[in-house]
């Protein structure tokens, strides 16, 4: 019986440590045996462990990382700034419309995100209206643009992610319990001191769920980049594209992947530092 007790988490776990192992572990490890290869695609690579390639795919590429944690680090802020008077205005005062607010965060995933990026290209083109009232208002020059620009790409970027900010923040702040707050105004905290030191720091796991939701994908895009950026906005998504696709090279492909995903976790370990290792439990609950 004591056995069948200590197995059986195990069974309810098994199904989902199987899909790990074949769909995540598995082709992790596969990737890294590619990127250690050496060849090309007409003689055919081999496993010749040749580490060089990830210094080579650095000093190469090192623009283009940059620009990715850059990109997506200035949409996750975008993001965050929108987002949280949204979910806010959800959670609080939107009553027996949420329903229907939640779907319209929710509407835009209901079209492939090339048709919504596209439709970006068309709204900020030369001629377009945001670009004249821009111009008018004297934020652009009179030859300015915003087409093929950082700023295009970001924007870019920001729209198509906003709803993995929006979702993780309502579904923080609909959890504060409201008799917390109630209690901070009866102590005569104003309703502004009561937001900032009771709704905020408790809606901190909803900011790190929403943020990671945010910079991991945006990080590795290519898509806003390609059809809003220029060459000179390439972010490391569009290299390791073309050299899976187009180059077919692969070593070099697998490689800026896996430096790709070091940084991210580098970078997701020091926001969850800042944080606090509570926030982190709270959050992945």
């Amino acid at each position: 019986m004591r056995l069948r007790e200590r197995l059986l988490p195990w069974w309810f776990a098994g199904p989902a440590l199987l899909w790990l192992l074949l769909f995540f572990a598995i082709p992790l490890v596969n990737q890294l045996s590619v990127s250690l290869m050496s060849g090309n695609s007409e003689v055919g690579y081999d496993l010749t462990w040749s580490f060089s390639v990830y210094g080579d795919a650095i000093s190469t590429y090192g623009d283009q990382f940059v620009r990715s944690v850059l990109y997506a680090g200035a949409a996750t802020l975008i993001d965050l700034v929108i987002a949280f008077p949204l979910a806010y205005f959800i959670a609080y005062k939107a009553g027996r419309w949420r329903p229907f607010w939640l779907l319209m965060v929710v509407m835009p995933f209901f079209v492939s995100q090339v048709m919504r990026t596209a439709s970006w290209k068309l709204m900020i083109n030369d001629d377009g209206p945001i670009v004249s009232v821009l111009r008018d208002v004297g934020l652009l020059g009179t030859d300015g643009r915003l087409d093929a620009t950082a700023g295009a790409v970001i924007l870019g970027i920001a729209y198509n992610f906003l709803p993995f900010m929006v979702l993780p923040l309502y579904a923080a702040l609909e959890r504060i319990d409201r008799r917390l707050i109630e209690a901070a105004t009866d102590l005569h905290a104003s309703h502004f001191t009561a937001f900032r030191k009771v709704t905020v720091p408790l809606a901190i796991p909803g900011v790190f769920a929403g943020s990671l939701l945010v910079f991991i994908p945006a990080t590795g895009d290519f898509i806003n980049a390609a059809i809003l950026g220029s060459p000179n906005n390439l972010m490391i998504g569009n290299v390791v594209q073309s050299k899976f696709l187009t180059v077919l090279d692969y070593p070099t492909a697998a490689a800026l992947s896996f430096l790709l995903m070091t940084a991210i976790l580098i970078l997701i370990a020091i926001f969850g530092r800042l944080l606090g290792t509570r926030t982190l439990t709270e959050a992945a609950s």
